[in-house]
């Protein structure tokens, strides 16, 4: 979630008068000042908005518009997950108040929380900020750190204990992701079969499981404004207990570098922050996690064939809205090269490994 907002959306607008009405009804001691509404311009799944009467402010999330694949944006679960997480890692948003499928303001749940201010990154830094080398291995190191912590939260003091299962984590992960791709497919990518085999036939033992957050990226940090601390964490969604080291393949999914392949660098944005100079390789990030956590990262070709293959998918889903016609959003169209684009860098991954030969 970005710092930025812009007008709504055509097609994603929210009735003013309903949610004020709900907010008056649900929250004490709200300033007695209209309310305005504008949305969030990052993101490409959920919606997210920022509401303000006054000097109150706060986000409000729900799922995207049109049909929903099974379990997927079910913002009653994201609101529970941040209600127990919150208390012992600050950077998650504190949440307020949830509305369940009963409501009747929108066509879906909803949840509002806490608004957080600081500087959120992706493809530059704000205007008032120098990049330096040592900026960019600091902002790696805080990154790394926040992560590290994270997974070192003792998720049985939760009731995530209860709301999760975390043995067979990961044959959950791949079978489920190859069925996702499979209802969303549009085309027919070049390879894809020889990689749903190779992840299905070596799937790894797992780490013993933490809380892992699964979408973890820098676009979804929140700075302070010196960079001494990571002030906020957004997007819980995909959320669970299970094998960190799937958490950190997806990060490093998103962790692009100034050397990686045409492949990975086709995507709908531009060359992302983490490719300036004193940013940290994907594999320093990963030794960094290692020695901090104090686990054994030996497996990673797996886990990032698998989260690039995850992302691929979730790419997928998004221009599979795009393509029936349930979002307008022009940023979408061209999305299926990218997902092409990544499957076949999964694919050269998995043939490159030594796993499985």
């Amino acid at each position: 979630m970005s710092s930025e907002t812009i007008p709504i959306r055509e097609g994603e607008e929210l009735d003013v008068n309903s949610v004020d009405l709900f907010l008056k009804e649900k929250i004490q001691d709200l300033p007695d000042s209209p309310l305005t509404i504008k949305q969030f311009s990052a993101g490409r799944s959920n919606l997210t908005y920022l509401l303000k009467k006054g000097d109150w402010e706060a986000v409000l999330r729900r799922p995207p518009l049109g049909p929903i694949p099974p379990r997927a944006h079910d913002m009653e679960r994201e609101f529970s997950i941040l209600k127990e997480i919150h208390p012992f890692f600050p950077p998650a948003p504190k949440p307020y108040i949830c509305a369940d499928k009963s409501n009747i303001i929108m066509d879906s749940p909803f949840f509002i929380m806490e608004r957080k201010h600081g500087i959120v990154l992706d493809e530059k830094f704000p205007k008032h900020v120098k990049p330096t080398e040592q900026l960019g291995r600091k902002i790696s190191e805080k990154a790394v750190d926040t992560l590290v912590a994270l997974h070192a939260i003792d998720y049985t003091q939760t009731k995530l204990k209860d709301m999760t299962m975390p043995k067979g984590f990961m044959e959950r992960q791949v079978t489920g992701w190859v069925k996702r791709y499979e209802r969303v497919k549009t085309e027919e990518v070049k390879g894809v079969e020889i990689l749903k085999a190779w992840m299905i036939n070596n799937i790894p033992i797992s780490s013993t499981p933490t809380i892992i957050h699964y979408d973890y990226k820098l676009n979804n940090l929140m700075f302070n404004e010196d960079f001494s601390d990571i002030i906020g964490l957004f997007d819980w969604e995909m959320t669970t207990v299970g094998d960190p080291l799937a958490d950190l393949g997806v990060a490093m999914s998103y962790w692009r570098e100034a050397n990686d392949s045409d492949l990975l660098k086709k995507g709908f944005d531009d060359d992302p922050v983490t490719t300036y100079p004193g940013f940290m390789t994907r594999n320093e990030f990963m030794n960094a996690y290692a020695s901090k956590s104090g686990r054994n990262v030996h497996n990673m070709d797996f886990y990032l064939t698998f989260s690039y293959f995850k992302l691929a998918v979730i790419c997928q889903q998004i221009y599979y809205r795009w393509k029936i016609g349930q979002t307008k959003d022009s940023r979408f169209q061209e999305l299926n090269d990218y997902v092409n684009n990544l499957i076949q860098h999964s694919l050269e991954m998995a043939l490159k490994s030594n796993i499985g030969s």
